[in-house]
Order: structure tokens, then sequence, then C-alpha cells
């Protein structure tokens, strides 16, 4: 078991000239608060447990939290039934269809149904949570965030709010719309904050397993550049409906952010108390995805 880097001690050097703030982004999984098996069915229990670790450990961070999570059985499952997968869905000079449409308002709205319990619970437990929505300041182009306004967000973070982001639908420059999965959305931020001067210090990447297991059902402590292929031969199918991409897409996300220096850490939400300690720098089970200077 490794022990996560405390939150006031950054894992990584500042690039030349960055003032000293910092951010610490988290991403609950849609797996983890969503029964993906089952359409439309949210773990409420989970949620509002998460939701009571995250304002407890708040007070005790030295830097703001981005807060990120998956769309689960809400999302996903429209998606799916709609059609709308992650790719094109409009074909070049075509028009879309009325069911092209709905499957976009539809999936966007299932999306936001479980955002909006995510942030109820949120504010129950006494954290004070600022809703993003990406599909009302981005613009995608093929399947990635390409433009967009995050001065809210970004005044949300001055202000002592938590932002709160989800995988949503965007307006899509190139195949007229597109979903736009929390992984790629994190990716996004993080480059967009660190333009802004922030400093991202680490991702916390929530899901129902102590990290990425190996082929014997066993922890993989630590994923650099040097074990990344063997490392992805590794992982099994999604359980339940994805359609962006899975722990694959994760791990590819993670890899990008670790050539910018940012380190991630995949644990278990499922296990009550990780992600309150690991906000805080305690040691929990998962796997480190090490920042390029630090592999």
């Amino acid at each position: 078991m490794s022990a996560l880097p405390a939150v006031s001690s950054p894992a990584v050097s500042s690039p030349p000239g960055t003032p000293a703030k910092g951010v610490v982004i988290v991403k609950l999984g849609g797996s983890l608060i969503t029964d993906k098996e089952t359409p439309l069915t949210a773990r409420s229990e989970v949620i509002s447990r998460l939701a009571a670790e995250i304002a407890e450990a708040q007070p005790k961070m030295s830097q703001p939290l981005v807060l990120s999570h998956g769309s689960g059985s809400f999302g996903h499952a429209a998606a799916a039934a709609c059609g709308l997968g992650d790719g094109v869905y409009i074909a070049p000079g075509s028009a879309p269809t009325t069911e092209q449409l709905r499957g976009v308002a539809t999936t966007q709205h299932q999306a936001a149904s479980l955002h909006r319990q995510v942030v109820q619970a949120l504010v129950k437990r006494g954290s004070i949570p600022y809703s993003w929505v990406p599909s009302s300041g981005l613009v995608a182009k093929a399947g990635a965030p390409q433009k967009g306004q995050l001065r809210p967000l970004l005044q949300a973070l001055e202000l002592g709010l938590m932002p709160v982001v989800y995988g949503d639908v965007l307006q899509d420059l190139a195949w007229g719309a597109a979903i736009c999965s929390t992984e790629k959305l994190v990716n996004y931020l993080a480059a967009r904050l660190r333009r802004a001067s922030y400093r991202i210090h680490r991702v916390l990447w929530c899901g129902e397993t102590d990290g990425i297991y190996d082929r014997q059902g066993q922890t993989i402590d630590t994923v650099n550049r040097h074990n990344l292929f063997s490392v992805r031969r590794q992982i099994g199918a999604t359980r339940g409906t994805d359609v962006t991409g899975g722990m694959q897409l994760r791990l590819a996300t993670c890899h990008t952010l670790a050539r910018r220096g940012v380190e991630s850490w995949l644990i278990n939400g499922l296990t009550p108390g990780n992600l309150g300690r690991a906000l805080v720098g305690e040691a929990v089970p998962g796997t480190r995805f090490a920042a390029k200077e630090s592999a």
C-alpha cells in the first residue's frame, strides 16, 4: 500500500513562474455512483457517503477541489439506446434526423438528472458546490473539447466554491454533436487550469476496484511509461453499458496527464473512508500513475 503525497506537498515541480495556487481534481466513476447494469439507477447511499467524505476532508485540504463524475446508467444508457456513441453520428453534409436530435436531448437530460442528485447530496452534507454544465460553456471538435468559456468555473474557485462537472453532450464543430466523456473533460480542464496559473497537484479516480488489477486479480501498484503497454493488455471489458471507452480511456487520460507532470491515483470508492483519506494524503490501496518527472 502506497501513501499518497500530502496535499500540501506537490509531487512534481511547478513550471517556472507559476503562482503558488493549486487544485485537486476528483472523478467519481459512473460505475461507482450508479448501477450500470440497470438504466437510470443511482447508488444513492454511495453518493451520500462520498459527499460526506468530501465535506469532512475539505477543511483539512490546503488546495481547492474540482469534482467531476461520470453518467453511468443515466447518460450511457440513454446514449446507447439512441445510437449516440463516442463518435461520428451525423454524416458530413447531411442533416440530423429527428431521432438523432431526440437522442441528444434525452442523453443530455438524463446525464443532468444524475448530476442534480450528486449536487444535492453535496449540499446536504455541508459542501458548497457550484454546478458547471459543460454543454453550456464548451464546444467540441471530433469528440474532444475544443474551446469554451471557463471564467465562471475559475471565478467559482476564487470565491471558494467547489466546481462540480460531469460528462455531457456537446455541440461539435466536426460532427454536429458528440458525447464528451468525463475523462476528456478532466484532460481539457487540467490543461486550461494550468494555463490559468493553477497547479494540478493530482487527480483522484474513484471506481469500484482497488486500482488496476493484473491477470491474477492483484492491484498493480504503479503504472508508468515502462509498463504502460503491459498494463493495457491486462485490462478487461467494462461492466455494464459504456459508450466512452471505460478503463482504457481512463488509462489513456492518465498517460496524457502524466506527460504534463500530473500524477493520478486510481482508488476504490466503494470502500468507506478511502476517498476522504486520499484527499488529505493518507495511505489507501490503489494504483499510482506516476507523472513523467517521477516515473
